[in-house]
């Protein structure tokens, strides 16, 4: 399976660190030219569009042969992430707006969007802890990077083209590892794990993450910055700057903690993760105004990703299960209805009496379903000896 592994470089010197800004300014403005044209004439493969720009990418931008030929990539590439996304109806219906704006424009680059470099433009020396990388300015040699011990494993089996990336006037590479896959095993039951925004995940275990902490982060960063932008000034639009991505680096550890806990659970126990289905979620429920916030920024979909990449790393089965009445269906006798959810915390079934924590039952439900799931396609795995 392919992963990735972050570095952040440490450029010795003023003039390292503007030819890296520079070099990302020129590659994406080389990008720009090359969509317009993309656009105009139709040329979104490769092969085709390369014929049209490769020399006055080169000629116009100071791009080298190599650069040149990865920033034309990058652009087929985007366009085949849009007709991609519109196929699958991500950017809304036929006529929307959010669609209408995406088919009637060429793609744009940010000037410091992400440009991909392969092994003739970035050498890795894993050892010394340095790369020697390509930028307009000549090629910098013995820039030194650092990254944890386990980025730095993985970098070993580092594989195919690696971004450089600037993020607050900082620089980080950013490459793909290929890591070797186990084979899942048979599992002996399923962790059912309920996601919600009160309690982040619930597993059929009874063990309860809760999301009070994080949910209270957020509103006080909330808080900070209609402050901060109420005022308008100078010093407050740097620290709004400063603090953008704090919220998001917080909720993603978060993320991280917990599909550890519930990955390393399943693996000691030899169980399979059973996880609900909520794709489209957001756009079937309703909610009152002073929801939608918290609504819009429940990142189950990142912590469902975590969840799976780690499992497969793990060997740890795991399967996705249609959501619907796991809040209302009781886990012991399977009576369903919704008046047994009687508070967002409790649930009582009117046939059995049984009395659990409202994401308890759900988690269970999920368990039960994750098991018929997975005997429903025992015939098309192949048997284990």
């Amino acid at each position: 399976m392919k992963i990735v592994a972050q570095v952040k470089l440490v450029p010795a010197s003023a003039h390292d660190a503007d030819a890296l800004a520079a070099t990302l300014r020129a590659c994406n403005r080389a990008a720009n030219r090359a969509s317009e044209v993309a656009f105009a004439k139709d040329l979104k493969r490769r092969n085709v569009l390369q014929d049209e720009v490769y020399y006055a990418l080169k000629a116009d931008y100071d791009l080298g042969a190599q650069p040149a030929v990865r920033t034309i990539k990058k652009v087929c590439d985007a366009y085949a992430a849009l007709k991609g996304n519109i196929k699958a109806g991500n950017l809304g219906r036929p006529g929307s707006k959010r669609r209408l704006r995406a088919e009637s424009r060429p793609i744009a680059f940010r000037e410091d969007a992400a440009q991909p470099y392969d092994d003739r433009i970035l050498t890795w020396n894993l050892d010394a802890q340095t790369v020697s990388i390509w930028t307009v300015a000549g090629r910098l040699k013995g820039i030194p990077f650092v990254c944890s011990p386990q980025a730095l494993k993985l970098l070993a089996s580092r594989k195919g083209e690696s971004d450089l990336v600037m993020r607050d006037g900082m620089f980080f590479l950013i490459a793909t590892v290929d890591v070797p896959e186990p084979e899942p095993f048979e599992p002996d039951g399923f962790l059912g794990v309920d996601l919600g925004i009160v309690n982040i995940a619930t597993t059929s275990d009874g063990d309860i993450m809760a999301g009070r902490r994080l949910n209270r982060y957020r509103e006080r960063h909330r808080h900070l910055r209609a402050k901060l932008q109420a005022k308008r000034t100078k010093s407050a639009k740097r620290a709004v700057k400063r603090i953008r991505r704090r919220e998001a680096r917080h909720a993603a550890q978060t993320n991280h903690i917990i599909a550890n806990k519930l990955v390393t659970t399943a693996e000691r126990t030899s169980r399979g993760i059973a996880l609900e289905d909520l794709g489209g979620i957001r756009q079937r429920v309703t909610a009152r105004k002073d929801q939608r916030t918290r609504l819009h920024s429940w990142a189950f979909a990142q912590l469902g990703a975590f969840v799976e990449y780690k499992a497969r790393r793990a060997g740890v089965p795991v399967v996705h299960v249609d959501p619907r009445n796991t809040s209302r269906q009781c886990s012991e006798c399977r009576h369903t209805h919704r008046t047994n959810r009687v508070t967002q915390a409790r649930f009582a079934c009117r046939s059995c009496a049984v009395v659990l924590h409202a994401d308890h039952n759900s988690s269970r439900n999920i368990a039960h379903r994750g098991e018929a799931v997975w005997q429903r396609g025992a015939v098309n795995r192949p048997r284990t000896a």
